[in-house]
């Protein structure tokens, strides 16, 4: 018997956990937190327990570190769950990380505590290179085996491939994690399997495509000039893994193509300025959010694992996580300084703050000082999913509504933009041409990690290319 189970991300984009058993054993792949309105549906702050049987799972495959793809890790280890933590090698670097600030925000302050599950998983972590088969377990009866190969979503994203035997049935078995759109900042493209016979795959927008690279940059370059010309705070809600580093990459090469370029204004003198106009290479970038920080120094640390075009720039004295114009705030004091400060001075600056989808963390006290605001400026670069704070700002903010954070209404007078393009996800057409890449395509395809209107657009875009089964599990 060779089967395939969801626990997670059957609804929407969060929880990713799914089950593969192979004869009497079995595989997780991923064990994330529900965010969201998912997590109304399905587990809450006090409420995270594995409520599926887990004795016979052998191993825990890791895709990659986003919370909603690891955040219960540390209840499945309270489940009693004692095998390995398989992962990429940057994603073992960087998972204690993660979690590490994923239970002092939902779990426990306890330093002591806090350790000791760092130090359980730590254990546990399997490291394995790209493209390298790793055995899970081997008997006369069933064996698994499986190997991580590169998902162009983060550092150290993965999809999994799964070689898996029961009795005379063997299969390859795709489960996609989440796949990053090409062209994508700092790493390879995704190229896909040699094999698959089912697929299990991420829908996130699965009915749409994303502007591409050179598109999506002006427009981060003319809505960054917008937003600056009067003196206001471009506010970017931005992901710690990933999205932050993208975008310090992008805003990088602006300021080494445009340095000396004017940007427009449309007061008579920005403060901060001295009454000189300013240009591109006064611009100051901010990063408020120690995670976030933490994992830019992780992701210069690990430039091996860089792709061609951002070693190349290195090679040529350039330093696109680590520029000039960069500040790093990290202490909380410093923070709750630099949102007085921005609101009081007008300084023209680009601000990158936790959380991703404004659901806690540093971002929000900017947004309650600044959305009242029509000087500032809102910038969405990454998905939103239904319940979150984000989604409401980019619903309701072009309209002139209002969004509650912390218990209190807040009016949005602040310009709202989004660039798609900024996604670390992979759009339709990605999605679409990484299956058109399987030969023979795979007999059956499951599509989840996707709200029901993308899940559909993408099954139905799927169903053309194969006469195999595709379905919404």
């Amino acid at each position: 018997m060779i089967e395939i189970k969801h626990h997670g991300a059957t609804t929407g984009v969060t929880g990713s956990c799914h089950e593969l058993v192979v004869g009497d054993s079995g595989i997780l792949v991923d064990c994330g937190l529900f965010q969201g309105e998912e997590e109304g549906n399905r587990a809450s702050a006090s409420d995270l327990s594995i409520e599926f049987p887990i004795d016979h799972i052998r191993a825990l495959v890791v895709t990659h570190v986003h919370i909603d793809h690891v955040g219960r890790i540390p209840y499945l280890l309270a489940a009693g769950f004692e095998g390995p933590i398989i992962c990429s090698e940057p994603s073992a670097i960087m998972l204690p990380e993660i979690l590490e600030d994923a239970l002092k925000i939902g779990f426990t302050r306890d330093r002591q505590l806090i350790e000791r599950v760092l130090d359980l998983l730590r254990s546990r972590l399997v490291p394995v290179p790209y493209n390298q088969w790793h055995e899970v377990f081997d008997s006369s009866s069933s064996s698994l085996r499986v190997r991580l190969q590169r998902a162009g979503h983060i550092l150290g994203s993965a999809y999994v491939e799964c070689d898996a035997r029961s009795g005379e049935t063997r299969e390859r078995i795709v489960f996609s994690g989440d796949l990053g759109a090409p062209h994508s900042p700092l790493l390879p493209d995704v190229e896909p399997p040699e094999a698959c016979d089912r697929l299990v795959i991420e829908s996130t927008y699965g009915d749409r495509d994303h502007e591409d690279r050179e598109t999506r940059r002006f427009r981060l370059k003319a809505i960054l000039e917008n937003a600056l010309a009067d003196g206001g705070t471009v506010l970017i809600p931005a992901f710690s893994i990933g999205r932050t580093q993208d975008l310090l990459y992008e805003i990088e090469s602006l300021i080494a193509e445009f340095g000396k370029e004017e940007i427009p204004a449309s007061v008579d003198e920005l403060p901060g300025t001295g009454g000189r106009k300013l240009v591109w290479e006064d611009l100051e970038i901010v990063v408020d959010s120690p995670l976030a920080a933490t994992f830019t120094e992780i992701y210069r640390k690990l430039k091996p694992f860089w792709d061609d075009e951002a070693l190349d720039r290195v090679q040529h004295g350039r330093h696109p996580l680590s520029f000039e114009q960069l500040t790093v705030i990290d202490d909380h004091q410093d923070h709750l300084n630099a949102v007085d400060y921005l609101v009081r001075s007008h300084r023209p600056c680009v601000v990158l703050a936790g959380s991703g989808m404004c659901a806690g963390g540093r971002v929000v006290n900017y947004l309650k000082a600044m959305l009242g605001d029509i000087r500032n400026d809102v910038l969405f670069v990454g998905y939103q999913a239904r319940g979150t704070p984000g989604r409401d700002i980019l619903t309701w903010g072009p309209t002139g509504g209002w969004v509650e954070l912390d218990g209190e209404r807040f009016d949005i007078r602040a310009r709202v933009h989004q660039v798609g393009g900024y996604s670390a996800h992979a759009g339709q057409s990605d999605l679409v041409r990484f299956v058109k890449g399987i030969a023979p395509p795979p007999s059956e395809v499951r599509i989840v990690h996707g709200d029901r209107q993308a899940k559909e657009a993408l099954l139905e875009k799927l169903a053309e290319l194969s006469g195999g089964t595709v379905f919404i599990p």
